[in-house]
């Protein structure tokens, strides 16, 4: 195939991520009210999960295809790309100053993602090479940390929230019993939604492989840009929609726990790659993109511990992030 025929088809990958990444939010924001759960659980785990279908099946697909960088690559840009994401929010949607406006444990989930990603980053950095069959040792810490970290934040955050008897009706029965009745299509809507992802992934890949080798970019480069902003649509669509319909926490929820959870994903990565450890052979230069993933969720995090809702609209701090990330794609664009 062609450049021409690769790029088509990545679009068209691409068009399909978008769809469902609408879908995952509406269907998201629905699970989080009948549930009770609230916006920040279910952005962390359920639309973070499912909206990062695409990074699992691409780098498995990548890491399986023997281009270990292409897969580590997208996983750290779509971290990148998505707190670029979270700035084009603050900038786009007037109405309220969206990184204020969110829950505070919103904080610990940001600082999650940073922590996983600097384990990471030490682990390409200082590979120690201890291996659980052909698995890095260091993958599955990543897996232990998040499930513990995750345990943390659901338990500190049912100790600060009220007890609630649940709402009555007037005959005096609780509503949930209809809530759960209606939660059955909406939870049939998200798996489509989540379906589709989980096939657009791998074709989005397929096809960034294809661009690789025919237009001669690295694949650090092509995993970090283009890949990983065809596996952030998701993302992209689903947040866009959690704002517009006030969901802030799903939107914010959303964004920080896919980063979490794209650190988890280094271990399907490893899965894939029978050859030994992922980590162990990445390129150094991919340090280049963990740091900028890093300062990138460091400045929303400030701005949601540190600031104070006011009447001004526009969020000085959003600029700074898009500033930030165009110039780490031209660091890590530079052969």
């Amino acid at each position: 195939m062609q450049l021409w025929q690769w790029s088509a088809l990545f679009l068209l990958a691409a068009a399909a991520l978008g769809w469902a990444g609408t879908s995952v939010a509406h269907t998201g924001d629905e699970i989080a009210e009948r549930t009770r759960l609230g916006g920040l659980l279910v952005g962390m785990l359920l639309v973070a999960a499912a909206t990062s279908l695409p990074e699992i099946a691409t780098v498995m697909g990548a890491a399986a295809a023997a281009a270990p960088n292409l897969a580590v690559g997208s996983l750290l840009g779509s971290s990148m790309a998505n707190m670029a994401i979270l700035a084009v929010l603050a900038l786009t949607h007037r109405q309220a100053r969206v990184w204020t406006s969110v829950e505070p444990a919103q904080a610990q989930v940001a600082l999650l993602a940073m922590l996983l990603t600097a384990f990471v980053a030490i682990a390409i950095a200082t590979p120690v090479g201890v291996r659980v069959g052909w698995i890095g040792l260091d993958s599955l810490l990543v897996l232990l940390l998040y499930v513990a970290a995750v345990a943390r934040i659901n338990n500190s955050r049912r100790s600060r929230a009220a007890p609630s008897a649940g709402a009555l009706a007037q005959d005096g029965s609780k509503v949930i019993d209809s809530d759960r009745r209606w939660l059955r299509p909406a939870l049939w809507r998200f798996g489509i939604a989540a379906l589709v992802i989980l096939v657009a992934g791998p074709t989005a890949a397929l096809a960034g492989k294809g661009i690789v080798e025919t237009s001669g970019l690295s694949e650090t480069f092509v995993g970090v840009l283009f890949l990983a902003l065809a596996t952030s649509l998701p993302e992209l669509l689903a947040s866009i929609g959690a704002v517009r319909i006030g969901a802030h926490d799903l939107a914010v929820g959303n964004l920080f726990g896919s980063n979490s959870f794209n650190m988890v994903v280094v271990l399907f990565a490893d899965l894939a790659y029978l050859p030994g450890p992922i980590l162990r052979i990445t390129d150094p230069a991919q340090i280049v993109a963990v740091a900028a993933a890093i300062a990138l969720m460091a400045i929303p995090l400030a701005t949601i511990v540190g600031g104070k809702a006011t009447k001004r609209r526009f969020e000085p701090a959003a600029l700074v992030v898009l500033l930030v990330y165009a110039a780490s794609l031209a660091l890590i664009s530079r052969p």
